[in-house]
């Protein structure tokens, strides 16, 4: 039986231990990721009072962590315990499940590029809709001065848009503080001062417009991202090509294991 095993065909040490190391490093990560989103959780109350999770009027951002690191662990698994036990189905999985994920990518590209309109309005109405529960959650809190902070804007397509909350608007029925202010990722930065004012957008939309210019950002965060995405396209572009092109051969990788195991199997029971 092993003379028969050396003629016939033999499976890839090369391959399997290929698949195997890089898919032991995708499942750590993808436990860190649902660790950090678990611990976040924790930290917030939601793993004690699962109801609050709908609770949320908006984004919460730890989501991105689980769903992200679900996916991560679950790939990770087959894909390293199919190449170490050489488990045709685990393999299979893995890489039915990696075809999946690319041709919802694909899909995505595409109707991205041709919806682009109904993508923006989309936008739009996610940016604004997590403007109204900005002091609702600490981690949706921080996505959107981060994003305000880095692209330079405020709201989705200007300062205004923050009308939309209940503690910045300018209705006379508000009594916050805010009133008629903006969050202070909304404010220019003075690069001589190291310590941030959080008070700095008090008032500010009181202000005439040519005034508003001089204390924070009056561009929306949906142009400037259009803009940020426009001189960057080379880079993204390229981002997304070699993502497509590491899934596409660890689809091709994982089928060439399954052929050879097929084939060592076939040839031991012959």
């Amino acid at each position: 039986m092993s003379g028969k095993h050396y003629k016939g065909h033999e499976v890839s040490c090369c391959i399997k231990y290929f698949i195997f190391g890089f898919n032991i490093i995708f499942w750590l990560l993808g436990v860190a990721f649902l660790g950090i989103g678990l611990w976040a959780w924790s930290e917030k109350g939601v793993l004690s009072n699962i109801s609050s999770i709908t609770d949320l009027g908006g984004f919460d951002p730890v989501w991105l962590f689980l769903v992200v690191g679900g996916v991560m662990f679950i790939l990770g698994f087959a894909g390293c315990i199919g190449a170490l036990r050489e488990n045709t189905f685990l393999l299979k999985f893995f890489s039915v499940f990696l075809g999946i994920i690319f041709f919802l990518e694909l899909t995505a590209g595409i109707l991205a590029f041709v919806f682009k309109d109904w993508i923006k309005d989309q936008l739009n109405f996610f940016i604004n809709n997590n403007i109204r529960a900005y002091r609702d959650d600490i981690d949706l809190q921080n996505l959107i001065d981060f994003t305000q902070e880095y692209w330079e804007c405020c709201g989705a397509f200007g300062a205004d848009d923050w009308n939309l909350n209940i503690y910045f608007n300018c209705t006379d029925l508000n009594p916050s503080r805010e009133k008629c202010g903006v969050p202070f990722s909304c404010c220019t930065k003075d690069p001589a001062e190291d310590v941030i004012n959080t008070q700095c957008g008090y008032d500010v939309r009181a202000k005439t417009d040519s005034e508003q210019k001089t204390f924070i950002y009056v561009k929306g965060c949906v142009p400037q991202f259009e803009k940020w995405l426009q001189d960057n396209l080379t880079v993204v572009a390229g981002i997304f090509i070699g993502i497509a092109l590491l899934q596409i051969f660890g689809i091709c990788l994982s089928q060439n294991l399954v052929s050879d195991i097929e084939a060592v199997r076939a040839t031991l029971t012959h």
